[in-house]
């Protein structure tokens, strides 16, 4: 096992502190979400272009496509947050990771089938909670691996 000394650097592997790795991290999660925010945008268009019209019994509003960008990012970046700190805290966070983030997309699914939307919309709802999750989860989990090899060399 690997000692930590005061500078954050894990013993062995000063040429790339942990505040580095961390910010690397983070670096690829923003770019990820950017991606992600994006594929699910042009989805939703896609879909909408389509007849779905995105329309929510309970307010009775459609979802603009700009919301689905806004949502999109905001759960990506709290993806990130969880990936640096699974990163920071875990002794395997590439694993820990993958398996908080399929867990809460799962649990992401359940909303669009019990909205009360037409089946169209539903649909089109739970493949739009898929698209942002096969960017974000593969992405993240590769690069918590590498920097979890980098950490242990």
């Amino acid at each position: 096992m690997n000692s930590v000394d005061d500078t954050g650097d894990v013993a062995g592997l000063t040429s790339v502190p942990t505040s580095h790795r961390l910010r690397g991290l983070a670096g690829i999660g923003v770019l990820a979400t950017l991606a992600a925010m994006v594929a699910t945008t042009l989805a939703a268009a896609l879909a909408q272009a389509m007849g779905v019209d995105f329309e929510i019994p309970d307010g009775g509003q459609a979802i603009p496509l700009p919301g689905f960008a806004v949502v999109t990012g905001f759960f990506s970046v709290v993806g990130v947050v969880i990936a640096v700190a699974l990163f920071r805290w875990s002794g395997r966070p590439a694993d820990r990771f993958l398996w908080t983030a399929v867990t809460l997309t799962a649990i992401s699914l359940v909303p669009p089938l019990i909205s009360g939307a037409n089946t169209a919309t539903a649909t089109a709802l739970l493949g739009l909670h898929l698209v942002p999750a096969a960017v974000m989860i593969p992405t993240l989990t590769r690069s918590l691996r590498t920097r979890s090899t980098m950490a242990r060399e």
